[in-house]
């Protein structure tokens, strides 16, 4: 996989955006990444250095529609935590 199939984009939540704050960034990733290839591409896609990635597998929410009923698909999230004052210039304006 490229740097550009791994990160799919960024987690846009409230909790998410406070993260930035602490350098934290949160981004879904592709279901198959491991951290050793989520950091690569981290750091090859935003030309920033990794400390830290927490790795979270989000089961997908069970919607209905009268009696039918479905699942939304699975996603796997990254939150990942860059040297002290590094920021990821193209997320700075979400805060």
């Amino acid at each position: 996989m490229t740097a550009h199939e791994v990160v799919m984009r960024p987690v846009m939540s409230e909790k998410a955006v406070m993260g930035i704050a602490d350098s934290k960034y949160a981004f879904y990733v592709h279901p198959k990444a491991n951290r050793t290839q989520v950091k690569d591409a981290i750091e090859t896609v935003f030309n920033v250095d990794v400390v830290k990635i927490n790795l979270i597998n989000v089961k997908g929410k069970i919607k209905s529609l009268g009696r039918y009923s479905g699942r939304r698909p699975a996603r796997k999230k990254a939150i990942v935590t860059l040297k002290p004052g590094q920021r990821i210039q193209e997320l700075e304006g979400l805060t």
